[in-house]
């Protein structure tokens, strides 16, 4: 979601957690290990189910994810996720899969999200937050559509 800086402001009064890409001001200086506060096993409770998230450390240039979501001791949907240095900056690239790993972006799509904002203990994507609130807990707030409306959705995450 690309926008620009008036939109922006307007959208800060409904997404408090979350930022938005602005081609104009483009992405900050960054490097993967800026973010490599995140590697670990994270595990947290939403939408009713259990969410794993397990990044690994950083090293070439990267990081990745695997996530589970299960809900009612079944498996919901996978997600893959990479964490990459890209034009001097940092991009979230995902792909969400099937509990039989069948892609739900075509098969070279894949979302992709900016870097917006780096601090010591946050990662500001286009409408993806990563914020590291103590040692072993993890808030992620992300910018989803359901029911035809956007909502910032909170994951609380900690440490396993």
């Amino acid at each position: 979601m690309f926008i620009s800086w008036a939109k922006a402001e307007e959208l800060a009064s409904q997404y408090p957690n979350t930022l938005f890409y602005q081609t104009e001001q483009g992405s900050p200086p960054a490097k993967i290990s800026d973010v490599n506060w995140l590697r670990g096993y994270w595990q947290g409770e939403v939408w009713g189910g259990d969410m794993e998230e397990n990044w690994s450390a950083a090293s070439a240039g990267s990081m990745q994810a695997a996530v589970k979501f299960s809900k009612n001791a079944q498996v919901k949907f996978y997600e893959l996720i990479t964490l990459s240095e890209y034009k001097n900056s940092l991009v979230l690239r995902l792909k969400h899969f099937s509990h039989e790993l069948q892609g739900w972006e075509e098969k070279d799509e894949m979302m992709t999200f900016n870097l917006v904002k780096l601090t010591q203990n946050a990662a500001y994507f286009d409408g993806y937050t990563y914020r590291l609130v103590s040692p072993d807990e993890l808030h992620v707030f992300v910018v989803i559509e359901e029911d035809g409306q956007k909502v910032e959705t909170p994951f609380i995450f900690h440490r396993r």
